[in-house]
């Protein structure tokens, strides 16, 4: 759970919007933030919706499920771990109104 991988990032922080950022940076793999991004917004309100649980769901083709490719994905998942602690969070700086998590934008803090 990214919550608990990065514990200092507050949910506003996109915790785990920020791991699938990082694990993109470091080896190319994909990943698919399910928290609060995904979530979107309270019509009304405007504030987002704060789910229970912030998740990442890897990508990964299924035509590349060799042992290399899980190696690099498994070695990746270990290099970002070592550094979370220096993970600094994402702010959003364009999102559109539909669909959220595939067309925002983002920048680091």
């Amino acid at each position: 759970m990214p919550r608990a991988f990065y514990p200092h990032l507050d949910q506003e922080q996109f915790p785990a919007q920020t791991l699938a950022a990082y694990l993109y940076e470091d080896c190319g793999v994909r990943a698919m933030e399910r928290g609060i991004v995904s979530a979107g917004r309270a019509r009304m309100s405007g504030q987002h919706h704060r789910r229970a649980l912030e998740l990442v769901r890897l990508m990964i083709p299924r035509r590349v499920y060799t042992q290399a490719h899980m190696d690099l994905t498994a070695e990746s998942v270990i290099d970002v771990s070592a550094r979370r602690s220096d993970a600094r969070g994402l702010k959003m700086v364009y999102e559109p109104r539909y669909p959220r998590f595939f067309q925002a934008r983002f920048e680091h803090l």
